[in-house]
């Protein structure tokens, strides 16, 4: 049988496609999660869409599945179970946070990539933090479902950006004291 050499060099690149999207999948790709957060000193339990009940102690995240699509419901109740309330919401992104202490949580836009007056960048805009004026790209959300963003409460930025010419930017969920503490150390 002789050698056909076009369908070797498709089985070949082939072959390499398929290892390039399983090194994506299985070690680079972002996980979509979605999480409740407690940031509060006290103990909650609580439903989703109808499933086991879970208890969330202070400081803790736990990750849900959600249905994306779709409404959503969260019953959540005290340390001596009773019902605090009963919501529903609807998830269109990959990744949320529920928050359900009715707690302080900020978005930041953290930009990339080569920007000549990178001051200017952070200036043109201004949010308000404990009655104090501060320059940043900066949201403050304390509804039930939050997911305007890319980097949830267990995650980092990226240490290592690759050069780009063009700017780019990224935003990253914080509780409000870990916000604090962030904005002090990268902007003060």
């Amino acid at each position: 049988m002789k050698k056909n050499a076009p369908l070797i060099g498709f089985l070949v690149a082939f072959g390499v496609m398929l290892i390039a999207f399983a090194i994506y999948f299985f070690f680079l790709a972002k996980k979509n999660e979605y999480l409740v957060d407690n940031p509060t000193s006290k103990t909650f339990y609580f439903k989703v869409n109808n499933g086991e009940e879970k208890i969330i102690t202070s400081g803790q995240y736990i990750k849900v599945d959600l249905n994306r699509g779709k409404k959503n419901e969260i019953k959540v109740f005290d340390e001596n179970k009773k019902l605090l309330f009963d919501s529903a919401f609807t998830v269109k992104e990959y990744r949320g946070l529920i928050n359900i202490t009715n707690s302080d949580y900020y978005i930041h836009r953290q930009f990339y990539g080569y920007v000549p007056n990178k001051d200017s960048l952070l200036v043109s805009s201004s949010f308000e933090l404990d009655g104090e004026k501060l320059p940043g790209h900066v949201i403050h959300h304390k509804k039930l479902y939050i997911e305007d963003f890319y980097y949830n409460l267990d995650e980092d930025y990226d240490k290592v950006i690759k050069n780009i010419d063009k700017i780019e930017s990224r935003t990253k969920i914080y509780r409000k004291e870990d916000f604090k503490n962030f904005y002090k150390e990268n902007y003060q």
